[in-house]
């Protein structure tokens, strides 16, 4: 009896929660549907850029449950290339009068991603409509994207923050040793910097030099931007960081970095006055991308925009991954589509797996056999990003774009300790060859090692030998400016990694002119996936080991997620050993 009560308890459960998942489903689509909509912009308008609580994405998901929290709140995001639309559809828009860059304290973009809306809001004021930015703080990568704005106002009690830039890495040494996990480590080049987290307590001598290297490049490029915008020199705002001489808002101002100390209320006066309306009309980013231009004839002729954003892996990929099955398949149907005439590959990746690498490669060496292939980077196109990205006909980065890191590393968790003193596990093998049980169970012998060296050199090899087969460069020079060092876009330009500088609309105008085409529609690939799957895939997900090991030792946070990446990934990588954010 308990027991057919317990089932028939059990089954109105399962389906009180299918219908609340259900009806979640039908608000979020109806919500979706409904953000569609065409919007109307009303005379006298203001676009108003406002990205404290809106992050800047290569794509978005279709899931409508994407983002949400335990609190109901959904995490809003705007992909990058609908940003850079808005910006020149509202140059021509007769509606819109100026934009207003609000609430930048907390910008969460990218910081090649922030340049690339930067340089389009320079191009704006050409059209002669201001551009006006207003924050109670501004955040050194607020202040950068502000700059630009023809005036700048800040809260009387406000700051801007400008300290110049500071990198710190985590190490993880101190961490594995107390888990009693050995990471057995195999790398080639001097500047592969990604195992040292792993191995060392600090940094070494040749990563500390890059990483001086790669700051002083990246806040030379900042401050200068923000130096001729302000109608300053390099040196003075180096003077200012140095002094910490912007120590309240009336420093602010009478270091010109402000234009006038306002309260909001007062900035809303000045806006009025801009709009020569009676009323304040703002129409946001989000909103203002269902705004429709006038339209024109649809063109045959396409340019596909292939995104690869994430850490590469094999298989499968989404919107924040890339999967070389899926990534490979969305190359092969741009190459295969002849009303495809050029192929822009956005490239957005720290790097990842050698082999899912050398997949993705292989299919974008037979594209360029066929048509024009252009490489777009994002913030990062570095190590296995890069290798990706080499043979391409042309390739496009930003100076605050991350790239280079050619190199190659290998990292084999031994977890023999960790078993028996940590959970108590202990494991007896039986093989029937000597090397058969060679893994993360026991260390690896000298002979062992010295084979995955070679595996390692091999890949490296190949790895300098694609790219320079795709930039025209001996391998010797490749070796020479790769061995693992990571360069910014600034200096790649210099040493052959790039050709050009510039955001993904350079690179498409490029593709268009290499295409020798007019008219043309922009593509986006690989199809986004079906909410509906999506959502399916993340309820029927598997726990691997790592899950039960880092839930059994309490340690499931987002601190270890290095060590539980660690026991996850390939074991041969192709990756830069960080993520930068620019605060």
């Amino acid at each position: 009896m308990k027991s057919f009560l317990k089932n028939i308890l059990t089954t109105i459960i399962g389906i009180i929660s299918s219908i609340i998942v259900m009806i979640l489903l039908i608000i979020g689509f109806v919500a979706i549907i409904s953000s569609e909509d065409e919007v109307k912009v009303k005379e006298n308008s203001i676009l108003k850029i406002d990205l404290a609580n809106t992050s800047v994405v290569e794509r978005s998901s279709e899931n409508p449950f994407d983002g949400l929290s335990l609190s109901g709140d959904v995490a809003s995001t705007i992909e990058l290339k609908k940003v850079l639309d808005n910006i020149e559809k509202a140059k021509n828009d007769n509606n819109i009068k100026a934009i207003y860059i609000n609430n930048i304290d907390k910008l969460k973009a990218g910081l090649s991603q922030i340049e690339e809306i930067r340089n389009k809001l320079v191009e704006f004021k050409s059209c002669g409509k201001p551009i006006i930015a207003y924050s109670e703080v501004y955040s050194q990568s607020g202040y950068y994207f502000s700059s630009v704005a023809d005036k700048i106002y800040l809260n009387p009690e406000g700051i801007v923050e400008l300290k110049g830039l500071s990198a710190g890495i985590m190490f993880y040494k101190g961490l594995l040793e107390k888990l009693d996990i050995e990471v057995q480590i195999i790398r080639h080049g001097k500047f592969k910097s990604a195992v040292e987290p792993f191995m060392l307590d600090k940094m070494s001598d040749a990563n500390r030099e890059q990483m001086q290297l790669l700051l002083n490049s990246f806040a030379d490029n900042l401050f200068d931007s923000i130096a001729s915008q302000r109608g300053m020199t390099l040196s003075d705002i180096h003077n200012h960081a140095n002094n910490l001489s912007l120590e309240n808002a009336k420093s602010c101002l009478d270091l010109h970095y402000v234009d006038a100390l306002l309260y909001q209320d007062q900035v809303d006066d000045s806006l009025l006055v801009i709009s020569k309306s009676e009323k304040l009309n703002f129409i946001s980013l989000n909103k203002y991308s269902n705004v429709k231009v006038e339209k024109k004839e649809i063109s045959r002729n396409k340019i596909a925009i292939i995104y690869a954003t994430g850490e590469i892996n094999s298989g499968e990929g989404d919107e924040k991954s890339i999967g070389s099955e899926t990534t490979a398949k969305a190359i092969k149907t741009a190459r295969e589509d002849k009303n495809v005439k050029a192929i822009v590959l956005r490239v957005n990746s720290p790097g990842g797996s050698a082999l899912a690498s050398d997949v993705i490669w292989r299919e974008t060496v037979l594209a360029k056999e066929e048509k024009p292939l252009i490489v777009s980077m994002g913030d990062y196109a570095a190590s296995g990003g890069y290798y990706i990205a080499c043979a391409a006909d042309s390739i496009v980065a930003n100076p605050t774009t991350l790239t280079g890191s050619i190199g190659v590393f290998g990292m084999i968790p031994n977890l023999q300790k960790l078993y028996k003193n940590k959970l108590g596990i202990s494991i007896d093998t039986v093989n029937t060859n000597k090397h058969a049980d060679m893994g993360m169970n026991r260390a690896l012998t000298k002979f062992e090692e010295d084979k995955i060296q070679k595996s390692v050199v091999d890949i490296y090899t190949t790895f300098i030998t694609h790219v320079g087969e795709g930039r025209n460069m001996s391998t010797a020079a490749v070796d020479e400016i790769g061995q693992g060092r990571v360069w910014t876009g600034y200096d790649a330009k210099d040493i052959g990694l790039i050709d050009t500088y510039g955001g993904l609309e350079k690179a498409i105008e490029i593709a268009v002119y290499l295409a020798e085409i007019e008219d043309y529609r922009i593509i986006s690939l690989p199809k986004k996936k079906d909410p509906f799957a999506e959502l399916a895939q993340k309820f029927g997900g598997e726990t691997s080991i790592s899950d039960l090991v880092m839930l059994k030792l309490g340690l499931k946070t987002e601190l270890t997620n290095p060590i539980e990446n660690l026991l996850k990934r390939d074991k041969i990588q192709a990756r830069i050993p960080f993520i930068m954010e620019l605060k």
